[in-house]
């Protein structure tokens, strides 16, 4: 009887383990466009956790960035090359089995490994905004301000110190978000567009191109940050 039990508890377990494997490791790939930018000389792949985007002239604004959940972290490197451009260091995290949830105080180590960076803001997408959101409400004292895309605020932030960034077609988001403060909708943004790994499930197809949601959300960012640091 003992035997039958370890048996059926062996079993179990194989099944959960393989399920747990298959569910991680079904995540949306960064397109073609995105991991050319790998081969960008402001582009160093600091190790499998991290990847950074550094400006030709010296900031001492930091921008870290939490990807949404079950996306390849590359897939934001549009996003964040733009960001560079604009004069600002861009840290782009890998996350534990693509998921933020794994691993939401990323930025502790990276803020710890880069002193000459004197104002930090954290960035997320979707869930990894949701975490980045969490990290900030406990740990005011490290950050300037939070930053999220196609997410809203969680946990003990004020909306004065964060900027939200959604597609008016990504109505999941809208409807959850209960502050004034701070709010750029992107007409005719869906949830994925933010990065390019291409249709999310669920999502709806947006009606700009995902060139201009990313340059709304740039545009929107560069105004946040400066407005902050004057």
């Amino acid at each position: 009887m003992k035997k039958k039990i370890l048996i059926t508890l062996s079993i179990i377990l194989i099944l959960c383990v393989g399920g747990f494997g298959f569910y991680v490791n079904d995540y949306y790939h960064a397109q073609g466009d995105a991991l050319e930018i790998l081969n960008h000389q402001e582009v160093k792949q600091v190790n499998s956790n991290l990847i950074t985007l550094t400006p030709q002239k010296t900031s001492d604004v930091g921008i870290i960035f939490y990807p949404g959940a079950k996306v390849e972290n590359t897939a934001y490197l549009p996003l964040l090359e733009q960001l560079e451009k604009k004069g600002y260091n861009c840290y782009l995290v890998n996350m534990p089995f693509k998921m933020a949830i794994f691993n939401k105080n990323a930025a502790n180590k990276i803020i710890e490994n880069y002193p000459n960076i004197k104002h930090w803001y954290l960035c997320g997408h979707s869930m990894g905004g949701a975490m980045a959101s969490s990290y900030v409400s406990k740990n005011k004292d490290k950050v300037d301000g939070l930053i999220l895309l196609g997410s809203y605020i969680y946990g003990d932030v004020s909306a004065q110190d964060t900027l939200t960034i959604y597609g008016s077609l990504n109505t999941s988001v809208k409807k959850k978000i209960d502050y004034k403060k701070n709010i750029v909708v992107i007409q005719g943004g869906n949830h994925a567009n933010f990065g390019n790994y291409g249709h999310q499930k669920g999502d709806a197809k947006a009606t700009i191109s995902r060139k201009s949601q990313q340059n709304q959300t740039i545009k929107a960012i560069d105004q946040f940050i400066k407005k902050r640091l004057n």
